[in-house]
């Protein structure tokens, strides 16, 4: 059974999210302020936790950024409606996903499987025989996750890096944006969602420009992305 840590200070909803989940097969417990979540979210204890963006005693975005300089557990951010910076701040900390308030505890339920599936992908992954890629200067280990760029390490997060694994896969390709959102975050693309493009602009920052200050990630407008091989202008 999975446990989820729920950071929020309604205490209402929590009750009613924590008896939803529990009827869904989830372990939950909740804390109402900032200061105690990031503690507990600290614990070793939980496989999951969801991070209300206000909060008493510690916001949401302090408790992700101290978190995620200790701990990768995976947070999915709670951001309010139509608050647009929010996830954008959120993404850029460290957040796995996020979801807007109010919510359909369904849509809760599969983000969070989503999620824990691409956790549990991650521990079960065993050395294949394709199980690096290589374009350029930067190479990924696909059963160890990890990413190497000019023989340094780049510490990505677990969105972050099987983005970059589907467009290594396909570099010198357009991959279009629809099939980054089904095969990365196990959702259809919605209009208004911008999380994939966060993810691809953290991603940029990340990797930053070649030596020769080419991109290596091109927006091809109104389609997707494409990883640029070498010397491609």
């Amino acid at each position: 059974m999975n446990r989820i840590l729920i950071i929020d200070d309604d205490e209402e909803l929590c009750e009613l999210v924590s008896e939803y989940l529990a009827g869904e097969g989830f372990q939950t417990a909740a804390v109402h302020d900032g200061e105690n979540g990031l503690e507990r979210a600290l614990s070793n204890e939980y496989d999951l936790v969801t991070l209300d963006v206000m909060l008493p005693k510690k916001n949401g975005f302090d408790v992700l950024r101290e978190l995620r300089r200790e701990s990768s557990v995976p947070v999915l951010m709670l951001t309010a409606r139509g608050e647009d910076n929010e996830r954008i701040v959120g993404l850029e900390t460290g957040a796995d996903d996020y979801l807007a308030k109010p919510f359909n505890p369904r849509e809760l339920a599969a983000r969070l499987r989503a999620i824990l599936r691409r956790v549990e992908t991650q521990k079960e992954a065993a050395p294949l025989e394709d199980d690096k890629l290589k374009v350029g200067d930067v190479e990924i280990q696909i059963s160890a996750r990890s990413v190497v760029k000019n023989g340094e390490e780049v510490n990505l997060t677990s969105v972050e890096f099987d983005l970059l694994k589907e467009l290594l896969k396909h570099a010198g390709r357009v991959v279009k944006k629809e099939d980054l959102s089904e095969t990365v975050l196990e959702r259809k693309l919605s209009p208004f969602d911008r999380s994939l493009d966060m993810h691809i602009s953290n991603l940029r920052k990340k990797l930053g420009v070649r030596a020769d200050q080419s991109e290596r990630i091109k927006t091809v407008r109104s389609v997707g992305y494409i990883y640029t091989l070498p010397n491609e202008k």
